[in-house]
């Protein structure tokens, strides 16, 4: 329908203080009050945080779709355009939309990362009560890192060469998940948490919730800092995946910024709800595959096929129909005993 940007950052750049002020608010509110004690977060817990955050991504999917269906139709870009009212009714369900899809793509996606912060919280002997203050700064790294991801994105998806080399990206590493071996995550032999121990002494064991102390005058970092450094490089190297998987759905940078806001935001909470039962999902991994396999044919050849824009609607069914078959396969199927626990750092 059109090509445009409709929320460029030049005129929208008002939002993003507005939105990041709000993001910093609740998570001054989550650390300073309702998690001001560090306390083992149970699965009662995780799972009224889980809704909390759900429940806000909703709401603001629902402002967003009323906001966009008030403000199109006065766009003067759309109106120059000669889009008609009910064109630009249709421009405003497809943004909604495009959000709701979004944040499913990167939910679904962050559950890689919850197997990362299982194994290095294990290795590095992170006690339950220690482990949310791990993730909160981790999810503010994380944040950082996005907006930088999403900003490269943006810019780079101007030229439609770039196109083709994330969706072709996309399908190779959804085709890796079904042949590439399982190897087993080894913090010991990264070369960030060597390159971190040739840096700054490390201390053997935990000092409370503190990630850095001072011992006869010489800095040292602790093995909860060393958790944290793991877990924002693995961010970072999931956010390689799930950024331009976003793209693939909506080229609206606000749209990808806030999905992946959203979906960083309730992580911590879906850890807690699903560490102890993750095994149990034998199949997801497949799952996620294959949606990055569909993402990345979006951006390469189905687009083009439905003449510039698959329906987004199409995409969000077919997303949510991959995860529930996949869960449901996994759950129906018997898995055996527990796999072993992992290693903790000796």
């Amino acid at each position: 329908m059109t090509d445009l940007i409709l929320f460029p950052f030049a005129d929208y750049w008002w939002f993003y203080g507005i939105f990041l002020l709000g993001v910093f608010a609740l998570l001054a509110l989550d650390l300073g009050v309702f998690h001001r004690e560090a306390h083992e977060v149970k699965f009662k817990e995780a799972l009224g945080w889980s809704a909390v955050w759900i429940s806000l991504a909703l709401l603001f999917a629902w402002g967003f779709w009323h906001y966009a269906q008030w403000k199109l139709p006065q766009d003067p870009r759309l109106v120059a355009a000669g889009l008609t009212a009910a064109q630009t009714a249709e421009l405003a369900d497809r943004v909604g939309l495009e959000f709701l899809t979004g944040f499913v793509i990167e939910k679904s996606l962050s559950v890689d990362n919850i197997f990362v912060f299982v194994v290095v919280f294990a290795f590095f002997g992170i006690p339950a009560k220690y482990q949310h203050r791990v993730l909160f700064f981790g999810i503010l790294g994380a944040l950082v890192f996005r907006v930088i991801f999403i900003a490269l994105g943006s810019a780079l998806m101007q030229w439609h060469w770039v196109i083709w080399v994330f969706g072709g990206f996309l399908i190779l590493t959804g085709i890796k998940v079904f042949f590439a071996p399982e190897k087993p995550l080894d913090p010991e032999k990264n070369p960030l948490i060597r390159l971190l121990r040739r840096m700054i002494p490390v201390t053997p064991q935990l000092e409370g919730e503190k990630f850095f102390l001072r011992r006869n005058g010489v800095l040292h970092a602790t093995p909860l800092f060393v958790a944290l450094a793991m877990i924002e490089l693995s961010d970072i190297v999931f956010a390689v995946d799930s950024v331009p998987a976003i793209f693939a759905i909506t080229r609206e940078p606000l749209i990808v910024f806030t999905s992946n806001v959203f979906a960083i935001l309730g992580l911590r909470a879906l850890f807690f709800l699903l560490a102890g039962v993750m095994h149990k999902f034998r199949f997801l991994k497949y799952g996620l595959g294959v949606i990055l396999i569909f993402v990345g044919l979006k951006m390469v050849w189905l687009n083009d096929a439905f003449g510039g824009k698959f329906p987004v609607s199409w995409s969000l069914g077919i997303i949510a129909a991959i995860l529930a078959v996949t869960v449901a396969a996994s759950l129906l199927w018997t898995r055996g005993p527990e796999p072993a626990p992992a290693p903790t750092r000796p």
